[in-house]
C-alpha cells in the first residue's frame, strides 16, 4: 500500500518536478556564475604536517585527497585550477589493469568537457561509441544516442581503463599546486568527532601523518575508510567475466552490443582500434573455476551459442588464449554519515551494477557539483559550518546520481532471464518497447548515456514498457491467464523499481529542493 502511495505521489507530480527541477538549474547555474577564487590571494592555507621519526616537514595543504582513480584524479585537477592546494595519496600510481571502467557514456564525455579535462581521451586509442545494438533470440535492433544538437566529438568512449587513468593522473600533476604521492592511506585522523587528515604508510614503511582542513575519501570499491563516514550496505548481484577480442568488427561498427542470453546479459564494445572487450555477467557470487577448465568449458558450451555469429570465432580464440578474468558487480546506495572535515566520492561512495556504464559518469558529475559549492568558499578551516553547508551536495546530486542508479538497477533485473511467466514478458516487452525507435528509444536512452538524467522520465519510461507489455498480452482477446499475467507484470515491474528509489530516497530524488540541506548558503567569515 504504501509503495502503491508512493507511486501515485510521484505521478501526480509531474508538473510540480518539472518546475521544481528548473528551480534547482537556476540555483546551480547562479552558483557556477560566481567568481572563481584563485591563487594565493584568496585561499588561507592549513598546515600540513607530515611526522616520521624525529622529523617534521611542514608544507601547506587546504584539500587532502584519498585515491587517484576517475573521481579522485578529477577532483584534484578541478580544485586545483580552481586555486586550491591538493594533496593526492594513491596506493599504487602505476598503471592500473582493470575489465570495468572502459566505456564512458555521452554524458560523462559532456562532463569532462566541463573540468577541461576531455584531452584525457585523446592519444589513448579510444574509440567513439554512437549508441548500442540489443540481440534477443535471434532478433536485434539498433538503438543510437540522441546526439542532435551536440558538438561532433560528443559520444561515448570505449578506451583501456588504465590508460585514461594515466592521463588524469598526469594532467593533475602538471598543476604546481597538486602533488601525487604513492603511500597507503591506513586510517583518519579524528579529533572529537572532526576529521583533521590522515595516517599513511609509504612503499618503504615510514608511517606518516598529513593535515587539512578538508578530507575527501576516493578510494574506491574496496574502500576500507568508508565505514566511519557512510552506512556501507554493499550488494554483489552477480560477476563479470571478462575477455579481449583481438582483430574482429562489431556486427554494428562503433556500438556497444548487448545480448539478452539465458542467464543474464553479456556485453561487447570497443576499447582500441583493434580490441574488444566482452563481458559476461554470471549471477551470484560464485563463478566457474578458472584453473580446472570449468570456466573455459562454461564460455564454450553455454554462452559462445548465444553471441552473435560474427563474433564467435574471436570469441572462442580469446578463451583457448586463456587470459579470463573475473570482477565481482557491487551496487551500494549512497547513505552519507555528515562528519566535519571529510566527504566521501565515487564509488567509495556509491556504487551501481555496471551493466548501464554509468559509474563515471556519477563521478564526474559530483565532481562538478561539489567544485560549485566550493567556489565561493575563501576558507576551509570552519569543519562544523563546512559539513553543514556540504550536505547540500547529498541532495543536489541525488537526480543525476539516482536515475543512472536506479536505471542500472532495473535494467540489470528485466534483462535476467526468468522461468517466471510475467518476468519473461516484462523482458519481452522491454525489448519490443525499445525497438519501436523515435521517442520509445530515444528517452531510455538519453536517460542511460546521461544525457538527460531526469528521475521522473525514468519511471515514466519503465512502467510505459510494463503497460505495454500489459498491452501485448490483452490484444487482440484477453484471456484469464492473460489477464493474471499482466496483472503480475505490473506488480513485479512495481516490485522491481520502487526498493531501488527508496533505498535512494524518494523525496531527496524527486523533490530535491524540498529538502532544507538543498538551500544551505556558503559559510560567511
Amino acid at each position: 500500500m504504501v509503495d502503491q502511495v508512493i507511486l501515485g505521489g510521484v505521478i501526480a507530480s509531474l508538473l510540480g518536478v518539472v518546475l521544481l527541477h528548473q528551480i534547482r538549474r537556476r540555483k546551480v547555474k547562479g552558483a557556477s556564475s560566481m567568481g572563481i577564487i584563485q591563487g594565493n590571494e584568496c585561499l588561507e592555507s592549513s598546515q600540513n604536517e607530515m611526522l616520521s621519526g624525529s622529523e617534521i616537514a611542514t608544507t601547506s595543504t587546504d584539500i587532502i585527497i584519498v585515491g587517484a582513480g576517475v573521481a579522485g584524479s578529477a577532483l584534484a585537477y578541478t580544485l586545483g585550477k580552481e586555486g586550491r592546494r591538493v594533496r593526492v595519496i594513491e596506493r599504487d600510481l602505476s598503471e592500473p589493469d582493470r575489465i570495468v571502467g572502459e566505456l564512458l557514456q555521452p554524458g560523462g564525455y559532456l562532463k569532462l568537457i566541463e573540468l577541461g579535462l576531455d584531452d584525457c581521451v585523446k592519444q589513448i586509442d579510444s574509440q567513439q561509441v554512437f549508441g548500442y545494438a540489443l540481440y534477443k533470440d535471434g532478433k536485434n535492433t539498433r538503438l543510437s544516442y540522441p546526439l542532435e544538437g551536440f558538438r561532433s566529438d560528443v559520444s561515448g568512449r570505449g578506451f583501456h581503463y588504465g590508460r585514461f587513468i594515466q592521463k588524469m593522473r598526469e594532467k593533475a600533476a602538471s598543476l604546481p599546486n597538486v602533488s601525487l604521492e604513492q603511500g597507503t592511506v591506513t586510517s583518519l585522523i579524528e579529533d572529537k568527532g572532526t576529521i583533521k587528515g590522515v595516517n599513511y604508510k609509504t612503499n618503504d614503511g615510514q608511517e606518516l601523518r598529513a593535515n587539512a582542513p578538508l578530507t575527501a575519501v576516493c578510494d574506491g570499491c574496496f574502500s576500507n575508510l568508508r565505514r566511519s563516514l557512510c552506512n556501507p550496505k554493499v550488494d554483489i548481484p552477480s560477476c563479470f567475466v571478462g575477455l579481449v577480442l583481438e582483430n574482429c568488427d562489431l556486427p554494428y561498427l562503433n556500438h556497444g552490443h548487448v545480448i539478452l542470453a539465458d542467464p543474464s546479459p553479456i556485453l561487447f564494445y570497443p576499447i582500441s582500434s583493434n580490441e574488444i572487450r566482452c563481458l559476461v555477467d554470471v549471477p551470484g557470487q560464485k563463478v566457474p573455476s578458472i584453473p580446472n577448465g570449468d570456466m573455459a568449458q562454461y564460455l564454450k558450451t553455454v554462452v559462445a551459442p548465444q553471441i552473435p555469429p560474427e563474433l564467435y570465432t574471436s570469441f572462442i580464440s580469446a578463451i583457448d588464449k586463456g587470459n579470463i578474468r573475473t570482477m565481482h558487480n557491487r551496487s551500494m546506495p549512497a547513505a552519507p554519515y555528515p562528519t566535519p572535515g571529510a566527504l566521501l566520492m565515487g564509488d567509495a561512495f556509491n556504487m551501481r551494477h555496471p551493466l548501464t556504464g554509468g559509474g563515471m559518469t556519477v563521478a564526474l558529475s559530483d565532481v562538478v557539483v561539489l567544485r560549485d559549492l566550493l567556489r565561493p568558499l575563501r576558507d576551509l578551516h570552519d569543519a562544523s559550518a563546512l559539513c553543514r553547508y556540504l550536505e547540500s551536495f547529498y541532495t543536489i546530486r541525488k537526480p543525476v546520481a539516482s536515475t543512472i542508479n536506479t536505471l542500472a538497477g532495473a535494467l540489470y533485473k528485466v534483462f535476467c532471464a526468468s522461468p517466471d511467466p510475467a518476468r519473461k514478458e516484462m523482458r519481452q516487452a522491454c525489448f519490443d518497447y525499445l525497438s519501436l525507435g523515435g521517442v520509445f528509444s530515444n528517452g531510455p536512452i538519453a536517460l542511460l548515456s546521461g544525457l538527460n538524467p531526469r528521475p521522473l522520465s525514468l519511471v515514466l519510461h519503465f512502467f510505459a514498457v510494463a503497460i505495454f507489455g500489459v498491452g501485448r498480452l490483452l490484444l487482440p482477446f484477453p484471456s484469464l491467464n492473460r489477464v493474471w499475467i499482466g496483472a503480475r507484470l505490473i506488480s513485479g515491474a512495481s516490485g522491481i523499481i520502487i526498493p531501488i528509489l527508496k533505498a535512494e530516497g524518494v523525496r531527496q530524488v524527486f523533490f530535491p529542493v524540498t529538502v532544507p540541506a538543498y538551500h544551505r548558503a556558503p559559510p560567511v567569515h
